[in-house]
């Protein structure tokens, strides 16, 4: 019996010890793993915060040459001025009838006297001695301009030069001491996905800083003929127009400029290598002087290609030839598809303007075209731009005081608008007969007198058939359908 107990007794002390055993390996292989996790764990930590610390680093580093720009103009007109197409959100101005003190006043008294009406954007800061760039819609029209830098200092500032066409805009102010600036970075290098930080004075938040990525590149959204915008997800509000759009390289690469009416976490950015071409022109001279071809153009959709006999839907078509422009001297008819311009490829409509814009004036440059299927290259000399030349298919027939562009399925999309076919109104002069007769940028052209009209060349045949008499068009606006007179 005592021979028994002692057996088991050894026994359970064996199984005590390889109990005890197998815990401290347990315990230390979970302590293993533990700390390994723990490890890996702090490691991923650190990478993920490295890599978000970026933004706050950029914004301590670049907000100093970031400034909010406020602008003073006098005015007796109030309401609030359609945009084109999309909503540019800085120039913020009174709606109609917000005011029931004004309202009573003038329904008595007349016309108020001018008021000083203020507005807000942002600019930034490009050399030490004092040039900022901004958007000319922050600055167009003003009595005084004032920049404040996030320090609190203030100058007024002066307008260097300014390109509507592009809604750039050259300020300068004076100072002594020298001013912190931003590097100006290399906007074709910009990858969709990249991420970017926009630094600006939304709705006068004084430099707020917001961070998303590209979302695309050269976007058309209807703001003119040489639209390449950047398209971001980085919060851009009214009040940041003009300001820098950055890269994490802390370069800037687009001017905040736009978002769509209506939209949500959409915003549009001037290319900066679209702004470095023409800063020396706006310092030097106050414009820019761009090159004129002389053509109206239409885009290349698959049907026009198999009717004009080319393989692929790509180049310019064009529409129509203005009479003794370049292209008319060097042959260029109605029915050519532009494939390439001075040796660059021409794969959409849209690339052509902004080449011929900054080819040099005087210069002879090779133009390759399909005419009824075969291949045919011509010589033209540019010459300089003049602010009265046809530049769209309406400037033909500018005594309308508005202009169209072709309907494309993107900018359809973008502006909210139901139709596929006709033409956009994308520009209207307050003082003109279109804006007299009620017509709206946005408005979509399907008629002229009872003509059905599908692109801008069958717009302006229309019109100069009509001429001299009064015009019927038949307008698409939002879920509405109407015609309206023109003299």
């Amino acid at each position: 019996m005592a021979r028994f107990l002692s057996s088991c007794l050894g026994g359970i002390c064996a199984v005590g010890v390889l109990w005890l055993l197998w815990g401290w390996y347990d315990n230390a292989a979970m302590a293993d793993t533990t700390r390994l996790w723990q490890e890996e764990r702090g490691a991923l930590t650190t990478e993920i915060s490295q890599s978000l610390d970026i933004f706050a680093a950029l914004a301590e580093k670049l907000s100093p040459a970031v400034v909010n720009i406020s602008t003073v103009q006098k005015t007796t007109q109030r309401g609030e001025r359609p945009f084109r197409g999309f909503r540019s959100p800085f120039r913020e101005r009174e709606p109609f009838g917000t005011d029931p003190f004004r309202e009573f006043f003038e329904r008595f008294f007349g016309e108020t006297p001018p008021q000083g009406r203020q507005s807000l954007g942002s600019g930034f800061i490009l050399n030490p001695q004092g040039l900022i760039i901004t958007n000319n819609h922050v600055i167009e029209e003003a009595d005084k301009i004032k920049v404040i830098l996030r320090d609190e200092r203030e100058f007024e500032a002066q307008v260097i030069g300014r390109d509507p066409k592009t809604d750039l805009a050259l300020l300068k102010v004076q100072t002594s001491v020298d001013l912190p600036t931003v590097p100006l970075g290399n906007s074709d290098m910009l990858r969709i996905g990249e991420w970017v930080m926009a630094i600006g004075n939304p709705f006068g938040l004084s430099h707020t800083v917001t961070v998303g990525i590209v979302s695309a590149k050269g976007r058309i959204i209807g703001a003119g003929q040489y639209d390449n915008f950047i398209q971001t997800d980085a919060s851009i509000n009214p009040g940041n127009s003009g300001g820098p759009l950055f890269n994490t390289r802390g370069e800037v690469i687009g001017i905040n400029t736009a978002i769509i009416a209506g939209g949500t976490g959409i915003g549009f950015a001037i290319p900066v290598n679209l702004a470095k071409e023409l800063l020396p022109q706006l310092h030097d001279r106050g414009k820019v002087t761009r090159g004129w071809l002389g053509v109206m153009i239409q885009k290349v959709t698959p049907e026009l290609a198999q009717s004009f006999r080319i393989q692929q839907p790509t180049g310019a078509l064009v529409a129509d030839v203005v009479e003794g422009s370049p292209a008319a001297k060097g042959g260029l008819q109605r029915g050519d598809v532009i494939t390439s311009f001075d040796g660059t490829v021409i794969h959409e409509m849209h690339e052509l303007p902004r080449i011929v814009a900054n080819t040099a004036v005087g210069k002879q440059v090779k133009v390759d075209i399909l005419r009824q299927g075969k291949a045919t290259t011509l010589t033209v000399t540019i010459v300089a731009l003049k602010e009265d030349a046809p530049t769209s298919s309406t400037d033909v027939v500018g005594q309308l005081g508005m202009e169209v562009e072709a309907l494309t399925s993107e900018l359809s999309q973008n502006l909210g608008i139901r139709h596929q076919e006709g033409v956009v109104v994308t520009t209207v002069d307050e003082e003109g007969p279109a804006a007299a007769a009620g017509i709206r940028e946005g408005d979509v052209i399907l008629e002229v007198n009872r003509e059905r009209v599908r692109t801008p060349e069958e717009y302006t045949k229309a019109l100069r058939k009509g001429a001299g008499n009064p015009l019927l068009l038949l307008i698409s606006r939002g879920e509405n359908t109407l015609y309206v007179a023109l003299k």
